[in-house]
């Protein structure tokens, strides 16, 4: 690999810390990632001498601010290969990204009696506004089915496609499983009968590059937090076609031409979207994250993080009466198992002890819980910074936890 692990590390300052008297092991990567330097000293500089609403200001620094956040725009765009820079729409994350295009979507172009299609295997953002768009228009939500290793059936989502299905929606890479889903199959499939879909990329960004205009998908979403950037700035990107005929997501300052008592003119893309004021500063964080991972080289984070799931998968099947969940042949960066004979709970609370940081619990895919019929798992999930030291520390911790239950 170009890039020196250690010198990375570096870069991350809370790496370098103890909990409860042991050094930092971080595996929590799929909930948030850490962030380098570059991105906090961005937000500093952003307050400290660009601090100023952007847009309609004559002035100086609010001129400055918007020509940054304009340009970050630009980055994003090149970061997708989105073909126009207004296709891009900053939100507040993949949660808000996916509701902007259920609600929107579905006012336009959904009515009763008509379906949407999600997968399995979806995390609740990728559930919850699509059932709650149906319920509005009457239509009627469809699952694509998956199989005991966490891969979608594709013969059976075939048969879901019909005349009736008016947008698929399925997450690129499982937060639970760490499943790498066929989405330029199934988008593919969808566009054949001239279905558009959207896909949530929060959990592939970090990890592999993704060109929106060669997968050709109609809506791509991610969230900032889990790339390396701040928490609260997320991206949609949409073909400029469905995003001229969607109404708006939410009405107020900026996404207006005129407003009259007798009416309103909407404003043009992208900001047709992006009602009230911007989170500017977190918007040019979310740049800096991702000029930090452009410099890394996706196809370098990839190839590393796989050698390092698939050491953790060969160190931890060492160890007695444990299960893993979600064993597809195509995955990334996640592990998620269970003891059969401790709770997913007791299990993160004593690596807690050791300074080891995994997530426990349903990870907002209860659907996907329910399916394998386990309460929750124990997810690790790695990042760049991580190491095969850190994941030989996780396998005694959990040696520890054997013994403690044992």
């Amino acid at each position: 690999m170009s890039f020196n692990i250690e010198q990375l590390r570096r870069e991350f300052p809370l790496l370098g810390q103890e909990v409860n008297g042991k050094p930092l092991v971080y595996f929590d990567n799929a909930a948030t990632t850490q962030k380098p330097k570059a991105v906090v000293e961005r937000l500093m500089e952003y307050y400290y001498k660009e601090n100023s609403n952007i847009h309609r200001g004559a002035h100086y620094l609010s001129q400055q601010a918007t020509e940054a956040y304009e340009n970050a725009r630009e980055t994003t765009r090149l970061y997708l290969n989105a073909a126009f820079s207004h296709e891009i729409i900053f939100s507040r994350g993949t949660t808000e990204a996916i509701n902007l295009v259920a609600s929107s979507f579905s006012k336009k172009f959904v009515n009763p009696g008509d379906e949407i299609l999600i997968s399995a295997m979806e995390h609740h953002s990728n559930i919850v506004p699509w059932q709650m768009a149906c319920q509005e228009r009457g239509a009627i939500l469809k699952v694509i089915p998956m199989n005991e290793r966490g891969e979608l059936l594709m013969e059976e989502y075939e048969k879901l496609l019909s005349n009736n299905t008016r947008i698929v929606a399925v997450t690129h890479v499982s937060n639970a499983l760490g499943t790498i889903n066929p989405i330029e199959e199934i988008i593919a499939l969808a566009h054949q009968k001239g279905i558009p879909v959207l896909i949530d990329g929060a959990q592939a960004v970090p990890h592999m590059k993704v060109d929106v205009q060669a997968l050709d998908c109609d809506f791509y979403c991610f969230s900032g937090h889990k790339l390396y950037g701040p928490m609260g700035v997320g991206v949609l990107y949409g073909k400029e076609e469905w995003l001229q005929q969607m109404p708006p997501y939410q009405g107020g300052g900026e996404m207006i031409k005129e407003v009259r008592f007798s009416g309103t003119t909407y404003n043009e893309l992208p900001f047709k979207f992006e009602a009230g004021t911007p989170n500017v500063g977190d918007v040019l964080g979310l740049e800096a994250a991702l000029r930090f991972v452009s410099y890394l080289r996706h196809d370098e984070i990839s190839a590393y993080e796989n050698q390092l799931m698939q050491y953790g998968m060969e160190q931890l099947q060492t160890l007695e009466n444990i299960r893993f969940i979600g064993t597809a042949e195509k995955k990334t960066s996640v592990i998620s198992f269970i003891f059969n004979d401790i709770h997913p709970y007791d299990t993160g609370i004593i690596l807690d002890k050791l300074g080891i940081a995994v997530r426990t619990g349903h990870h907002c895919a209860q659907p996907t819980m329910d399916f394998f019929e386990v309460p929750g798992t124990v997810r690790v999930s790695f990042a760049v910074y991580n190491t095969r030291q850190e994941i030989d520390i996780l396998v005694e911790g959990l040696k520890k936890v054997r013994t403690l239950f044992g």
